[in-house]
């Protein structure tokens, strides 16, 4: 069987910097991996892969450009002065941990035995923030 070759193969070199910053736009203002290999020309499993190859060299991680804010509760932002209550039931359990992803992009993390009350103002004044 004869072959023909159609086109010009290419292959490009990307340096890890490159690469870190293709990655690190997945998520930016809602860009899906998909949407993000489209715009750079490249395969959605490259990102991926990219993913782990800077993981594993340690110049990546998913936590990297985390913000944390202080936050305060008062009762002078109109916001009741609360201790995280914990549920009576939970106390002798080992804690579990939540990640929660708010709609402004950013993350909060805390125990799963924290009340519902306490977890909605910890919320409300995150995106407050």
């Amino acid at each position: 069987m004869r072959g023909e070759i159609l086109g010009l193969e290419r292959r490009r070199r990307w340096r890890d910097e490159d690469k870190l910053g293709i990655v690190m736009s997945v998520g930016v203002d809602g860009a899906t991996v998909t949407q993000v290999a489209q715009r750079h020309d490249v395969n959605r499993q490259q990102i991926y892969t990219w993913r782990r190859e800077l993981k594993k060299k340690g110049l990546w991680s998913p936590d990297d450009g985390a913000l944390f804010f202080p936050v305060e509760l008062s009762s002078a932002q109109g916001i009741p002065d609360v201790r995280p209550a914990i549920r009576e039931e939970s106390v002798n359990s080992d804690p579990v941990p939540v990640e929660l992803r708010l709609s402004n992009g950013r993350c909060l993390r805390f125990d799963g035995r924290l009340d519902a009350a306490t977890l909605t103002q910890l919320i409300r004044a995150v995106e407050a923030a």
